[in-house]
Parts: structure tokens; sequence; C-alpha cells
């Protein structure tokens, strides 16, 4: 790929020619170790402070989402999809040997307001008995039995599922996939087809922004978004897909928010010894005293779990270890 200063050689560029040539793997490789390295290992050194910790800020008006985010340093980008990176989560550690960590997370909490939100039965039925949804999907999509669905295929109706969510475009699909723009638009055309109650709901969403200039989540949060009024068409197709995402995404950071705060509010009405250390998105973790385990485990998942009364209801993934990495 052509620049101004030459030939490119961005990750994504580099990583269509992988398969073909050794040495672009191996400069992949070398390039993520030494992200991992200068970025988390001699950057967060300087943060550890006296008493052995590291204390981030979390600030509450930063993201466009409204999720919390964290600040000198940010914890909440620690990897967590490759095992190089995710092994740097056993850095992270209790105060001292009476606490362990517990961690909570919503399982596919997008998803599942997509489903109440938009009131497509398929995907509350779904839901409701605890199917696979990507399964499902790629069942219902590709018009075959959910038994007879491949990993490939289950893979490919994740990835259109989470990008519906972010309105996602055929080209990005296709980019996304390594398939064609055309096979990706069929797959798209066809999960609306199914799920036709999304495609009223997103529609409703972008029509709802462009007339009031701002989208609103279900606890009547609003963002504005002036891009959806542009002339320009880069920006209101931003703006767009702004709209059709902030009322989801917007709503899972409010529940998040809610869960946060009646977890804290049930650790100290209960006199307990454990604290709520960190959120990373749809996540929450939590120093845990031992012996207060099935405690804690019991509070997060009440209060999680009730921090919102959808049409389907909210899962709640929860694992305890002596670190972080453990725990996740």
């Amino acid at each position: 790929k052509k620049t101004k200063s030459g030939y490119s050689t961005s990750a994504d560029v580099l990583e269509k020619l992988a398969p073909y040539f050794m040495i672009v793997e191996n400069v992949l490789k070398y390039r993520q170790l030494t992200k991992l390295k200068s970025t988390y290992i001699d950057g967060l050194y300087p943060y550890i402070q006296e008493d052995g910790k590291i204390h981030s800020k979390f600030n509450q008006t930063v993201t466009a989402t409204g999720r919390l985010s964290s600040s000198d340093p940010n914890l909440q980008n620690i990897p967590v999809r490759t095992e190089q990176g995710r092994l740097l989560r056993k850095a992270f550690v209790p105060s001292n040997e009476e606490y362990c960590f517990m961690d909570a997370d919503y399982s596919q909490i997008e998803l599942r307001l997509l489903a109440h939100m938009s009131g497509d039965e398929h995907l509350i039925g779904a839901f409701k008995r605890g199917e696979d949804i990507h399964r499902l999907t790629a069942s219902q999509v590709l018009g075959i039995p959910t038994e007879e669905v491949t990993k490939q295929q289950r893979s490919r109706a994740k990835a259109v599922n989470f990008g519906i969510i972010y309105g996602i475009s055929a080209f990005s699909l296709g980019d996304d996939l390594h398939i064609s723009q055309k096979e990706a638009k069929e797959y798209i055309d066809r999960y609306f087809e199914q799920y036709p109650k999304v495609k009223e709901f997103l529609d409703r969403c972008v029509e709802e922004a462009r007339e009031r200039g701002w989208g609103i989540t279900l606890f009547g949060r609003r963002r504005l978004i002036e891009e959806i009024q542009s002339s320009n068409f880069s920006k209101r197709s931003f703006g767009e897909r702004v709209a059709k995402n902030m009322p989801i995404q917007g709503t899972a950071a409010d529940i998040i928010k809610i869960a946060m705060v009646r977890v804290y509010q049930r650790l100290r009405k209960g006199g307990l010894k454990s604290r709520l250390l960190l959120t990373v998105h749809d996540e929450l973790l939590i120093e845990t005293y031992k012996g207060e385990e099935e405690e804690v485990e019991k509070i997060l998942r009440e209060e999680m779990m009730g921090a919102a009364d959808l049409a389907v209801p909210l899962e709640v993934d929860i694992h305890r270890g002596e670190n972080w990495y453990e725990a996740k």
C-alpha cells in the first residue's frame, strides 16, 4: 500500500502479507512484544508508589459512551486478546495474602440490550432460552441446522452480531472477515431479513437523532450527535453509526455504573472488608477478603443482574483467583 512517504508498514497491511512471507510474521511478533514492554512494563513502572501499588485516576466525563475511563495510568487497556498480553495480568495481585481477586463480567450485554430495545422476538426468545446467540444467528442467516454450524460460520456470525450494533458497513465487514464486499453485503441483508425489528430499531435511532440532534439511553442520558446534520458524507455517515450505537452502548454504560454504586453500597452496608477496585467496560474487579467470597459473589450477582429490568435476563460471569490473570 503506497503512502506519501513510501510503502506502508502498518499492521493491517502486514497482516495481509504474513501468510506469504515468514519475515513479516516475525516483524509483527517483534512489534507486539516491544509494544508490551514499552507500553506496559516500562510504562507502568514509574507509577508504582511507595506503598507498592499503582493508583489510577477515574474520569466521569471523558468517554463519549458514558463509561468511566482510567488514566495516569490507564488500567483499562491491559491486553486481554493475546495470551502473551494477558500474562501481564499476573503482575496485578491483591494487597496481601488475606485477599483474592473476584472478577464479574456482563455476558453479551450489548446484544441483550439490542434484543430488549428492538423488541425482536427471535433475539428475545434466544436469550430467554439461553441459546448460543452466535450459533443461532449463523443457523438462521445461512439456513442450516444449528448443529451443522462450523466454527468459522459461528465466528462470522459473531462478527456480524457485534458489527450490527456499531452500524458496520459491508466494506468494513468484508475487510474484517477477509471476504468480498458483495458477500458481506449479502450476509448483512440476510441478517436483517431474519431480524427485521433490529433493522427498524436502528433506522428509527438514526431518524430520531436527525430530528433531535442527540441520541438517548434507556435511562434518559443524552449525547449530542452534531455530525448527523453535516453536509460532508463521511461526517454524516459517522453520525449515523453513532446514532445506531449510542442508545445501546450508552445504556450498557449506565447499567454498569448503577451496578457499581449498588455493589459499593452493599459492601459498605454489610461491613465487609472486600472492596471495589476497578471497572473495565462491562466488568468489575473486587479485592475480596478470603472468607467473604460467597457473600461477595452473591452481592455481585444480585446487584449486577438487577441493575435494569429488561425483556431478557442480564447474565454475569464471575471468576476468582490469586491474581488478575487467574480471575479473568
